[in-house]
């Protein structure tokens, strides 16, 4: 299932905070919404997932409209991962990670929440009150479940903030293996080297506004990032993959010269 948005507009409290964004994101594709903090990424994103009308343009999932597709469809099509990371109420882990098949009637454990309880290692913790997880722990538990949906499209705010290198490399590679399946996924992050090294498509955001939008290694150039997150950065090749690294405040004494060094 393809997603779309088009000439997208949100607006809060008379507050422009996305403006006039198009985005066209297929199916197998993981695209990261990047900018600095009041960009309009979670906007946007609150947008695409269908809990926030835009203020003008319109927003269509395989061609067509949340309203086209029907509420309970809806429900199935497309999963959304929170930033805030709460959990109300004390239930065991596995009934909130089952809690992501109501849309498909019902909160039962079946072999869809345990699949995505193993995808996001927090099987060990099937029993455990969610009130007695640590911040890294719920945050892979919400992710499980909105895997649990199983979704065509997915769409993460921040999914990675909370946690510890090796999670953050294990949910980021979750994350590109989801898409890699076939699935739409769609994360707000605010981490350069991972945007880099593990999303297909990059779009990057400054007050409201999309600057640009491709691969990553066409989007995050020098100019570009200094002029949207105001820092320097050292790019390199590791493993053949690509290494975008924030080195210094853009302009700063001897920034240029110190990034310099570690290019390879």
């Amino acid at each position: 299932m393809s997603l779309a948005a088009q000439s997208v507009t949100v607006t809060r409290d008379k507050t422009m905070l996305v403006r006039d964004v198009s985005l066209a994101v297929s199916p197998g594709t993981f695209l990261a919404l990047l900018g600095p903090n009041g960009a309009g990424k979670t906007s946007l994103l609150r947008v695409l997932a269908g809990l926030e009308d835009p203020a003008s343009g319109q927003v269509s999932y395989a061609g067509r409209t949340r309203s086209q597709i029907g509420r309970r469809a809806f429900g199935r099509s497309v999963a959304y991962l929170p930033q805030d990371g709460r959990v109300h109420w004390p239930l065991p882990v596995e009934e909130v990670v089952a809690l992501g098949r109501l849309p498909h009637g019902g909160a039962l454990v079946d072999a869809a929440v345990r699949r995505a309880m193993d995808a996001a290692e927090v099987t060990h913790l099937a029993k455990r009150s969610a009130g007695t997880l640590s911040g890294g722990e719920r945050a892979r538990v919400l992710l499980a479940r909105a895997l649990a949906v199983e979704a065509p499209i997915l769409l993460a705010d921040e999914p990675s903030a909370t946690l510890d290198p090796l999670h953050q490399i294990e949910v980021m590679t979750l994350l590109r293996e989801t898409a890699r399946r076939g699935a739409v996924v769609v994360a707000v992050i605010h981490d350069l080297p991972a945007a880099a090294r593990f999303c297909d498509r990059v779009a990057l955001m400054k007050d409201g506004s999309l600057i640009a939008e491709g691969a990553p290694r066409q989007v995050l150039d020098e100019k570009r990032v200094a002029e949207t997150f105001s820092v320097d950065v050292v790019r390199f090749e590791h493993a053949g993959e690509s290494v975008v690294l924030p080195w210094s405040r853009h302009g700063s004494a001897n920034s240029r010269q110190e990034a310099s060094k570690h290019e390879r």
